[in-house]
């Protein structure tokens, strides 16, 4: 099964919490034990690999010098202007073409050409286990497609085609607050800013994909009636079930699904059971609640081909607050079991836990 997680910051914990993809996961938790002050490990590539996931989407994200949530990023190099934030986005930009230039196994998906070629590289793979983390000779590919999470990167609109160039493809206006956009973080009664609209009519010129992730309520209305191009949520949960406004009410999960976007789940028991709280006991969410998420998205859209995984399991949280039994990103696999307890079919689980993602880029990249 080609397995998609649409929402990973592999340059942000690369470069502040010296947290190398490449190496093993059991190494990234020796080199933090006992502090973990980002959580416990749960993302390498050689976990990804045991997992079967063939492509991530990996973010531009920077925290604001204004960040909300200060616990565990206090050492991290944050922005204060346009220029700052234009400078770490560029420097994870580097990152990411370094990791592809020095790995042959890995791709810069920016085109459907690639994405097919990464596929492919998957359906030729040994069952009924992938090969062993040390051979590196069969192993299949692994993308990264490049989203850039919240746009204070760009110093102005007309900049946007400069990262283009440099391979990002979605672009998520917000993540907190930013000169584009309101966010969802502080319950905000603002929308789009007049650089916001700017912004959208340069991607639209260019063909990218608007990620609705973090901007507030009234900003993803005022984004989709705006933007005539693809929409996408790549990690977001039902509010309905969780009731924040960092997740998606009805309304806006059924207006992606109308627009042919994919909403991806994010992992952090946060986001999945009301009251939880960073730290209450992992044993109190479990695939349960995952599959309730998937199945809302289902629900309200009429169909399994909008829903997907964006894990962010990498997010500021680490392996104590993801749900039972998942210990880390080679733990993927389990959500499609649980997903076939609940009943879908085998062409469903596939498109939830990745060919969903699949298809939406296929009609989008070109």
């Amino acid at each position: 099964m080609f397995i998609v997680d649409a929402h990973l910051d592999l340059a942000y914990n690369a470069l502040n919490k010296n947290r190398d993809p490449r190496r093993k996961l059991a190494e990234l938790r020796a080199a933090e034990a006992p502090e973990y002050k980002r959580g416990i490990p749960t993302v390498s590539f050689p976990a990804m690999r045991r997992a079967g996931v063939g492509l991530v989407f990996a973010t531009l994200f920077n925290t604001p010098q204004n960040d909300p949530f200060p616990d565990g990023s206090d050492e991290d190099e944050k922005y204060t202007t346009a220029e700052d934030a234009h400078r770490l986005g560029m420097k994870q930009i580097d990152f990411y073409h370094r990791l592809v230039d020095e790995d042959e196994t890995l791709r810069q998906v920016t085109d459907a050409a690639t994405l097919d070629e990464v596929v492919a590289s998957h359906m030729a793979r040994p069952l009924p286990s992938p090969p062993p983390e040390e051979e590196s000779a069969a192993r299949p590919l692994l993308g990264l497609l490049l989203l850039m999470e919240g746009a204070d990167h760009i110093r102005v609109p007309e900049e946007t085609e400069l990262w283009y160039d440099a391979g990002v493809r979605v672009i998520g206006p917000a993540w907190d607050d930013t000169r584009y956009c309101a966010g969802a973080w502080r319950d905000s009664k603002q929308g789009l800013t007049k650089e916001g609209r700017e912004l959208l009519n340069v991607m639209g010129d260019l063909g990218m994909i608007l990620d609705l992730t973090h901007m507030s309520e009234i900003a993803t209305f005022q984004a989709l009636d705006a933007y005539a191009g693809p929409v996408v949520a790549t990690h977001a949960n039902a509010r309905s079930l969780v009731p924040t406004e960092r997740q998606l009410n009805d309304r806006q999960i059924r207006l992606i699904g109308e627009r042919d976007g994919v909403i991806g789940c994010v992992l952090f028991n946060a986001f999945l059971k009301e009251g939880y709280r960073k730290g209450s006991g992992k044993h109190l969410v479990t695939l349960d609640h995952v599959v309730a998420h998937i199945d809302h998205v289902c629900q309200i859209i009429g169909d399994a081909k909008h829903a997907g995984i964006g894990s962010d399991l990498d997010g500021g949280f680490g392996a104590a607050d993801i749900p039972t039994p998942l210990d880390s990103i080679a733990d993927l696999p389990l959500i499609a079991a649980a997903l076939r307890d609940r009943g879908y079919t085998e062409t469903d689980v596939a498109g939830i836990m990745g060919q969903n993602w699949v298809e939406l880029l296929r009609r989008t990249l070109g």
